[in-house]
């Protein structure tokens, strides 16, 4: 072949590229058409240079196209022309650069892949029931990477050497753990050990699961150590250890998610979509929210409110081998299945490290499966549950209840580039964001923000961030709420470090985040459907209609729901009685039908006297405490002991063949318009006192609720001429809603988006205020 005939190039590739397969892909691809050249991890992305003929050339162009690692997300291709090497006959990978860099994204952590497990589970292979087990294909990424190249000496396996079998592996293109960093064996890598909760050894290696196994089995707590912090576990089957576990934790009532060994067994406790399974045996495997059958079977105690159950998958090599141990146990044909819920104190971040659990979990743990592979990022698992599409497809589409492993850190994609930006997030469910050019950087979940320890969580992922994109934000946006540790964050970060801060409100963010998430940047309307929020008048929103100008930064409120009381404040939350009393009060009916739970019936006649004369009780139009006040008035719950308890329970109780509704007009009288849902408690009111039972008023309830919305809807597309309309909020996750309300507004003509990417809830915020600080920079500029 002349000389004259070779061709070189360059190719630039940004994305998820590093950790993910990629230089081997690209390796044995350049062989495969005879190919000379060289690829290289930098900062800036994957460099390949490659040299050959123009028709190889293109056969590997197109390869690229078609046959990326599964792992692999490209951002941007760039393509330059060289001149050719003289002499040059091999490709080599050559090793990573460091450097600043722009444009390289760090894998979220990957569930194990079907090669692994076969490995695990053949007794000839040296890599049998390993705890550890992984491929370039899958394993730990995020939750063990300091900083970027992404190679094992940034990683926590650091500190394992190769054996001879694992070198010998990682060091060869064609094997499926080329350059694979996690890479080990029982020979030279982490191992597991089991203590009882003074820290005194009980059993080392593979012992140690098979011990565990039999203790669970025995009704036994553990907290055990996984892939982004430790659990805390228990038969699920097992009533009295659910209800120890509940009571050590003090988790009275909250779901409990469970880990069986397969999506066969899953099965036998729920009713399962395509979306549901496509999830469960995907690459991340999060928590799936599915509908209990007719044979489910585990202990009541696990979600005594609700008709769904939390289902996972082992995600891991460990939870693989425990979970076969503590199968094998099972003497009847009752699935096998394990709670598994976050290892940590109530409102605390889940523990990572050894000692830190310990410390912290001793009086909820009889034992611990420790290991040594440091978990260097925390991550909870990722919530989701299925629904039915709303755009004619067959499909169902995912809502994210908690976005954490297996999904951050990738980032979701915007319709325009920018400025860098820090949205603090929320008070509570929160999340931080940075937007890159046309990136939104959304972390994992982080949690309420209400202690020191989750404060120092936030500002590890600020930093870690930060420093793993390169980055440095403009602006800061926080929320309204001046007291808010966020906005407080806010401030000190801008004192320290020079940088402009300013404020969004709420639910504005809500619907800022929908929209960039859809990528439309247009005129919107938004219905933001939450518990709380400070609004613009200095009163609580919550059941919002709002209109967003992207091109001009207009944002104002169309409508509202009527204004509910909430007498005591935030006890008023925490027990729903009290605005359920309230809102009877205020709408002249017979407050003293509303039953109050005995132990606060001494209190009675202070509370009419607080009402009376309208003692700390602040007003707010949330849809959240609607959802409150129309359960205990139902009697249905009048005492939570967690968010949303009240709502969640009332949305079980629904008799979906009702099919009568109740109205909720729209008072157009008002600037701006309330959504007048007092009139829908009147309906339910009165029908609960004529015995109509509390499932009729229920979806009488919602049915109405979804009527009034879109009725709201129309009247504000009428007013501003804009048929999109954004849906955002934590209500946007029951599912009766998130269902229904779409496909109404769809019937009418409207343009109904929904959240893809991030939750409804509040863990879409930090999104909403860093696109909204991109277009004001934009504007600017």
């Amino acid at each position: 072949m002349s000389e004259n005939n070779i061709l070189r190039r360059l190719h630039t590739v940004t994305g998820q590229v590093q950790g993910v397969g990629f230089r081997p892909f690209v390796y044995k691809t350049a062989l495969k058409y005879n190919l000379s050249g060289t690829v290289l991890n930098s900062p800036e992305g994957v460099l390949i240079e490659v040299q050959g003929t123009l028709q190889n050339l293109n056969k590997f162009d197109q390869t690229f196209i078609d046959e990326l690692p599964r792992l692999a997300r490209i951002i941007s291709h760039k393509k330059k022309d060289l001149i050719p090497v003289q002499g040059e006959e091999q490709f080599c990978i050559l090793a990573s650069t460091a450097g600043e860099g722009h444009c390289v994204l760090i894998s979220p952590d990957v569930a194990t892949c079907p090669d692994c497990f076969a490995d695990m589970n053949d007794p000839q292979n040296r890599r049998y029931e390993y705890p550890f087990t992984n491929c370039t294909n899958c394993g730990p990424r995020y939750t063990i990477t300091r900083s970027i190249p992404y190679d094992r000496p940034v990683t926590s396996m650091a500190c394992f050497p190769l054996c001879m079998d694992c070198k010998e592996e990682y060091e060869n293109p064609l094997d499926r753990r080329f350059h694979a960093q996690p890479n080990a064996c029982s020979e030279c890598g982490p191992e597991v050990w089991l203590t009882d909760n003074d820290g005194n050894k009980l059993a080392d290696s593979l012992t140690a699961l098979s011990k565990l196994a039999k203790l669970l089995s025995g009704g036994r707590i553990a907290a055990i150590k996984g892939l982004g912090g430790f659990h805390l576990v228990c038969d699920a089957s097992n009533p009295q250890a659910v209800q120890t576990l509940r009571e050590r934790k003090n988790r009275p009532d909250k779901p409990l998610a469970v880990m069986l060994k397969d999506v066969t067994e899953a099965e036998k406790l729920a009713d399962l979509t395509e979306n549901d399974i496509e999830l469960l045996e995907g690459l991340q495997r999060p928590i799936v929210l599915a509908p209990k059958n007719k044979n489910y079977s585990l202990a009541p105690e696990i979600a005594p409110d609700t008709d769904f159950i939390g289902l996972m998958v082992p995600y891991t090599p460990l939870h693989q081998v425990l979970l076969k141990y503590f199968s094998a146990l099972n003497e009847n044909s009752s699935p096998s299945a394990l709670v598994m819920t976050s290892g940590n104190m109530s409102c605390a971040p889940i523990c990572i490290g050894n000692r830190e659990a310990l410390k912290r979990l001793p009086h909820i743990a009889d034992v611990f499966l420790f290991h040594n592979r440091d978990i260097l990022i925390r991550v909870d698992d990722s919530v989701t549950r299925s629904v039915p599409e709303f755009n004619g497809e067959e499909k169902n589409r995912t809502i994210f209840m908690r976005r954490a492993r297996g999904f951050t850190p990738s980032p979701v994609f915007l319709a325009q580039e920018g400025p860098c930006v820090l949205g603090t997030g929320p008070e509570l469910k929160n999340t931080l964001c940075f937007t890159k050019g046309d990136q939104g950087f959304s972390s994992q979940h982080i949690g309420d923000m209400q202690n020191l320890e989750t404060t120092n969580f936030w500002k590890e992922i600020r930093l870690h961030l930060q420093s793993i994109l390169k980055i440095k934000p403009r602006l800061i946006v926080h929320d309204l709420h001046p007291d808010y540790l966020t906005t407080l964050l806010a401030e000190e970060i801008a004192q320290n470090e020079s940088i402009e801060t300013t404020a969004l409100q709420h639910h504005y963010a809500h619907i800022y985040s929908v929209l960039a998430e859809n990528k439309h940047t247009g005129p919107a309307l938004g219905l933001a459907l939450d518990g709380t929020g400070l609004g613009d008048d200095r009163t609580i929103w919550g059941g919002e209609c709002l209109y967003i100008d992207n091109e001009k930064l207009e944002h104002r409120r169309i409508a509202h729901f009527t204004y509910l009381r909430l007498p005591g404040g935030e006890a008023a939350v925490r027990e729903p009685w009290r605005i359920a009393r309230a809102a009877a009060t205020d709408l002249g009916l017979d407050s003293r039908q509303i039953s109050v739970p005995a132990e606060f019936q001494a209190g009675l006649k202070m509370f009419d006297q607080i009402l009376e004369k309208n003692i700390n009780c602040p007003a707010t139009s949330s849809c959240g405490r609607l959802f409150d006040a129309i359960s205990a008035m139902l009697g249905l719950c009048s005492k939570i002991s967690y968010e949303g308890q009240a709502a969640i329970i009332l949305e079980k109780n629904q008799d979906h063949t009702e099919k009568n509704t109740y109205d909720c007009p729209v008072d157009q009288a008002t600037t701006p318009f309330t959504i007048n849902t007092g009139e829908l408690f009147k309906q339910a009111y009165r029908d609960k006192m004529n015995g109509v039972p509390p499932a009729t008023i229920s979806r009488r309830f919602h049915k109405g609720l979804i009527s009034g919305l879109a009725d709201c809807a129309e009247l504000a597309a009428a007013k501003t001429g804009v048929k999109t309309i954004g849906l955002s909020g934590g209500v946007m996750q029951n599912l009766t809603i998130a269902v229904e309300l779409p496909e109404e507004l769809k019937s009418r003509g409207l343009n109904p988006l929904v959240h893809r990417y991030l939750p409804p809830n509040d863990g879409c915020i930090s999104l909403g205020q860093a696109v909204y600080g991109q277009i004001l920079l934009n504007r600017r500029n």
